[in-house]
Formats: structure tokens, sequence, C-alpha cells
């Protein structure tokens, strides 16, 4: 076995942001919800991971990708997500199968004009089946899961709310490669495709969409890594049946830390991504700490 098990697992994610910062949302996955390794699955075993993100954005970009939107936008999201996942020593077509589960509980703030709203509550229930490969200089891992629509959406209209309103079907590949034979060095690239159905309480059927998820880390010790990680998330089509009919899209890069406790078989991870693109949508900052302990 590697001396440093890797626990980043294939996906994860929260709540849709508020409708408003997408005009209309079409994705369930946050971008940047996984970083460093992030399309590697840990070896056979139960775990669990709990996320802290937390996001933040004073700017609401128009489909050119120019600031707009109403005076004193302010938006905040913190998302608590705990995860179950079990890999088991199952194997199908050479890789072991493994399932998990999440469910977020999402505090969202937002501030535009003169309106100040907030909610908090539980978020939309995802769970998925995966498979993964470590052959000697590669993680391969590929999933197939579902979102339902657990939390509350409100209305159509409605700017926070905890919960998209609609069903989504999301499929997930990536793959790390360690460069070097002491596989100090990675590059790690995770890619997620959604298709989603009607919107509850709206004649809407959100655009199916596109996400890459990427980074490049270092092992500094046995014990730390630190990375660059980075994301760009894609609405390919137009929200079926919606009056704004703008594909919204952004671009993320920032640096990720993380570092093992071995006695208690604990990953600590915390990273920073700058969102320097966002077109039809807010653009922000995103920070995540992350917590994964096997049993």
């Amino acid at each position: 076995m590697k001396t440093r098990i890797q626990f980043l697992l294939l996906a994860a994610s929260l709540a849709a942001l508020p409708g408003i910062l997408q005009a209309q949302p079409s994705a369930h996955y946050v971008p940047g919800s996984e970083g460093i390794k992030g399309a590697s699955l840990p070896p056979p075993g139960v775990y669990f991971r709990d996320y802290n993100y937390f996001y933040t954005a004073v700017q609401l970009n128009d489909p050119s990708g120019n600031k707009d939107g109403p005076p004193n936008f302010d938006v905040f999201t913190y998302a608590n997500i705990p995860r179950v996942i079990w890999i088991t020593d199952t194997k199908l077509f050479g890789g072991f199968v493994g399932v998990d589960g999440l469910l977020p509980l999402v505090y969202q703030s937002v501030k535009a004009g003169g309106s100040d709203s907030s909610t908090f509550g539980i978020g939309d229930l995802f769970a998925e089946g995966t498979l993964s490969w470590h052959p000697k200089q590669f993680d391969f891992a590929i999933g197939s899961g579902i979102w339902a629509p657990t939390g509350d959406s409100g209305k159509p209209n409605t700017t926070t709310r905890v919960g998209a309103g609609f069903w989504t079907f999301m499929q997930t590949a990536g793959a790390t490669w360690y460069i070097d034979e002491e596989k100090t060095w990675a590059v790690s690239v995770l890619n997620r495709y959604e298709f989603s159905t009607a919107q509850r309480d709206a004649d809407v059927i959100p655009g199916q969409t596109y996400t890459l998820e990427w980074g490049v880390s270092k092992g500094v010790s046995k014990e730390a890594d630190l990375v660059v990680v980075g994301y760009y998330q894609q609405q390919v089509n137009p929200n079926s049946g919606a009056s704004y009919s703008s594909r919204s899209r952004v671009a993320a890069v920032g640096p990720e830390v993380s570092v093992m406790f071995p006695k208690p078989m604990l990953f600590v991870s915390f990273r920073y991504l700058y969102e320097f693109m966002a077109e039809s949508r807010a653009q922000g900052n995103a920070f995540t700490l992350t917590l994964t302990k096997r049993f």
C-alpha cells in the first residue's frame, strides 16, 4: 500500500447557490468542491468526510462577463456537508466498487438593492456508485450519481433557497498521474456532466452543465502536499422554457495545502479559489476546509 493513502474522493458537492447568482440555476454541482488529487478514490474501507464550504461575492456579471446587476450586491454561502464513503473489496472490470452519499446543511444570505434575505436548511441529497483503478503511476475513477430535490427550493423567483428543485443525473470520470516514481508530483483532472429534469413549480428544464476540476501537487514531506488547483464550469445549452436564455460559465484558480495525521488516520485540507472569470452569474471567492477520517 502507498505510504500516503489517497482520501480525495471522486464527487462532492452542495446544494445550488441562490437562483439570483445564475439567473436560472442549471447545475447542482458547485465547482471547486474537490481539490488535490480530486480524481483519486481511496483504497477499500469505510470513510467519513466533512466539507466546510464558504462562498462570498460582491459582483454579479452579465453574459459578456462585465459587472452588472443591482447595487449593494453581496452574497454569502456556508455549507456543511457530511459524507459517508464505502469502497468495497468487490471488483468489476478490474476496478473496486464503491458507494457514497451526502446531505448538505446550507446557510445563505443575499443582499441586493434594498432587499436583504437569508435562509438555512437541508439541501439536496446526492448518492452515487463508483469504480476505481490504481495502476502503478495512475489512479482512474468513474462514477454515476443522482441528486434528489430534498431541499426547500422555494418559489421559482426566490433569491435564497437551499434546494435546486429538480432531479439531476451526474456522470463523472477522472485520472491522476504521478509523474515521478516516488509519487511526489501529481497532476489530476476530474470531469463531470449533469443532465437535469424540470424544475419544481416552474416550466423550466435546466440546461446541461460540464465541470472540469484540475490540480498540480507537490509532496513537501510524507505528511504534507502543496497544490495549485482550479476549475471551469460551463452551462452547455440554455434552460428550456426560461425567458432568460443566457448560458453561465465560471473559472477559478488558487492554492491548497493538505496534511495527513497518521495515528488517527485523519486528513485535513484547506484551499482558496479566486474566480477570475464569470458570465451570467456571480464572481467571487470560495474557501473549503475538508476533514477526512478512515475507520
